[in-house]
């Protein structure tokens, strides 16, 4: 773990465009649209004396928490607000002594000792009613990374990480409740980091982030390391192929955004189970649409396939899913890829070709 730091004298950050006004109480000390910082894909961790800091990843929701007065807002990776979703958190957090701060973490669920991806899901379509019952059945819990804003109101966004982390210690040692809002192990210890490392994928963790000691926050930018067991990718169902001989759904075509923001088409998965056809064809027959992918799309048939094969039905963009694939092979994924997951907390346009482009350390 971290270990408690000596107190930096902390410059105060420049102003900024004006905070969006809650309803309730004071202005958030940023805009509900800032966007959290994103990491980039490497093999391994980066390596540097006292120049990393090492958390685990955490297998849930990313989320941005806004606080002013008695006002609280959670905003997804995508932008869209996850209040609604989890009013156990907005709740808690409602509650809190501290008057005002934003704060970037993830929402994870556990049950029976595991974190549970699927209890997440679970959140998002349902009534209310059903809402409120899981909220008290499986209450999320928030585990809190990184200070956006202080309590006092103050950006802290333009600090170096090393100064936000000895904010947020000293935050969470007064305000944390165990087991509902907690701090996020973290390390300089490049050992300890891959101990993280090869035990993720069995539990709360799926990989280890590396971020710069020296380098602010930076709303938007891939400037942070992730590595993972397994090479996953959010894609944007672009559209899909029916099964030889069938009316359900045999396949999803998969698309990132290039550079010009045009929807390329970069494989597919056939990972779908006989039980999800028939619910999955209706919802994708419902957002047919063309022309699918803007940028390179899904060939003809070929000497290898039928022409039956060869015909792919166009959707709109709206669908993002988390597959896991081996090689990249000229911005293709080189094999099919495993279905792992949908992501309806994440936005399609947030799928780009920066998540498989590795970086060389």
């Amino acid at each position: 773990m971290v270990a408690r730091r000596q107190n930096h004298d902390h410059q105060k950050a420049p102003s900024r465009k004006p905070a969006t006004k809650p309803r309730h109480g004071g202005e958030f000390p940023l805009p509900l649209e800032t966007a959290p910082m994103e990491a980039k894909s490497a093999e391994r961790l980066p390596q540097g004396a006292d120049a990393w800091q090492y958390e685990p990843k955490w297998d849930g929701f990313r989320c941005l928490a806004f606080k002013a007065g008695r006002a609280v807002d959670l905003r997804a990776k995508s932008g869209k607000p996850l209040g609604r979703y989890f009013p156990e958190v907005v709740t808690m957090l409602a509650a809190l002594t501290l008057e005002r701060f934003v704060l970037d973490g993830e929402l994870v669920i556990e049950i029976d000792g595991r974190l549970a991806f699927d209890a997440l899901q679970m959140r998002l379509h349902p009534a209310e009613s059903r809402i409120r019952k899981l909220s008290a059945d499986t209450p999320a819990r928030l585990v809190i990374f990184d200070i956006l804003a202080a309590p006092d109101g103050s950006v802290t966004i333009d600090r170096p990480l090393q100064q936000r982390r000895d904010l947020l210690e000293g935050l969470m040692a007064d305000e944390g409740i165990p087991k509902r809002f907690v701090i996020s192990p973290a390390t300089t210890d490049l050992a300890i980091a891959e101990t993280w490392l090869r035990d993720a994928g069995h539990g709360a963790m799926d990989g280890v982030i590396a971020k710069e000691l020296a380098r602010a926050y930076e709303p938007g930018q891939r400037t942070m390391i992730k590595v993972k067991h397994l090479k996953t990718a959010d894609c944007v169902v672009g559209g899909f192929r029916y099964e030889n001989g069938s009316r359900e759904v045999g396949s999803l075509l998969l698309g990132l955004y290039d550079a010009q923001g045009k929807l390329d088409h970069v494989g597919f998965t056939a990972t779908i189970t006989d039980k999800e056809r028939p619910g999955l064809t209706k919802r994708l027959e419902a957002l047919r649409e063309g022309p699918g992918f803007t940028g390179k799309a899904p060939g003809g048939p070929s000497r290898w396939s039928t022409e039956r094969s060869g015909e792919w039905e166009p959707l709109r963009p709206e669908l993002v899913v988390e597959v896991r694939f081996d090689h990249v092979t000229g911005d293709r994924f080189r094999h099919g890829t495993k279905l792992m997951r949908w992501r309806p907390d994440k936005a399609p346009h947030q799928c780009t070709f920066e998540q498989i482009k590795a970086v060389i350390l």
